[in-house]
């Protein structure tokens, strides 16, 4: 196992944390993917009062990343991009033709994040989204994970800046990455200095004890941050402990982006992938900007203190 030393990740940033923080919104909240036809969201994004959007490419072949590229140079918006790795691309799974096609398909994500100018790619992009064997992870499977990870993140690391986010995902979509501690143990076993933790709260409310502590954990090695009630409803409207998880995030100088994501039950297709059977708020753009309102509140209140 390659050892790394902590410092090799460090981030710009004060110690006080805060002073770039960009406030983002998922796409998927309103589209089912991302067309050329989609554009104007970014605009009505913008208006909403966001300085990110992040985009899931599902379409990687036709997706118009020139044109949104441009529409959010024009706008002021930083692009991030996400992904769950669908299961014939498993850099994990005991198949070597599958864990080879993962590989070439991350390669080619990540050419789609460098087209788009885009800051980050981050989610499940470190094995199969789904893929669950009965059983905890085995040491096998860890070292397929590094190995191809490694190669993954020397590809991005020689083609452009883009950070990759390592998101640990709640029990029922996977046994591989769960906590903060299993992303950066991973990161460092990697070895490759753009590779970050991206916590979402909806995963940490089911795996993680604590959420400062896990914040802490993950430290300077923090790149990205999903700020997600844990129903996927209006933040501030359930059981995340808002206060103490934005003081953690000033603790370790985490300066980045802070992104809504959630999921209107009315896209079928959408609803189904994310398991969203009920009406989280009265309407998608309620959801948004009652969300960013209330986050934005609770940063300054604790910025302030």
């Amino acid at each position: 196992m390659l050892v790394v030393c902590r410092s090799t990740f460090t981030r710009a940033g004060s110690a006080a944390g805060g002073s770039n923080v960009q406030f983002g919104i998922h796409s998927l909240l309103f589209r089912e993917t991302f067309a050329e036809q989609d554009l104007p969201l970014l605009d009505k994004c913008k208006k909403m009062g966001f300085d990110a959007v992040e985009i899931i490419p599902f379409d990687v072949d036709r997706f118009p990343a020139a044109k949104v590229k441009k529409a959010a140079a024009d706008l002021g918006l930083t692009i991030n991009m996400g992904f769950g790795m669908p299961l014939q691309y498993n850099i994990i799974s005991p198949d070597a033709a599958v864990r080879k096609a993962g590989l070439d398909f991350s390669r080619k994500l990540i050419d789609v994040c460098n087209e788009v100018g885009a800051k980050l790619f981050g989610g499940m992009i470190y094995c199969g989204w789904g893929y669950l064997t009965g059983k905890g992870r085995t040491e096998q499977e860890w070292n397929w994970g590094v190995e191809g990870y490694r190669e993954i993140a020397n590809y991005a690391k020689q083609t452009s800046d883009l950070i990759l986010g390592i998101e640990p995902v709640n029990r029922f979509e996977s046994h591989f990455i769960n906590t903060a501690a299993d992303a950066v143990k991973f990161i460092h076993a990697v070895g490759v200095p753009n590779v970050r933790v991206h916590l979402d709260t909806f995963h940490m409310i089911r795996e993680e004890d604590d959420f400062p502590r896990a914040v802490e954990t993950a430290g300077r090695l923090l790149g990205y941050v999903h700020a997600c009630e844990n129903q996927r409803g209006i933040p501030g409207t359930g059981l995340v402990p808002w206060v103490p998880f934005f003081k953690a995030l000033r603790k370790v100088g985490y300066d980045g982006c802070i992104t809504i994501e959630s999921f209107d039950p009315d896209i079928e297709s959408v609803a189904k992938l994310c398991c969203i059977w009920r009406k989280l708020a009265d309407s998608p753009e309620q959801l948004a900007t009652e969300g960013v309102k209330f986050l934005k509140s609770v940063y300054q209140q604790v910025q302030a203190a």
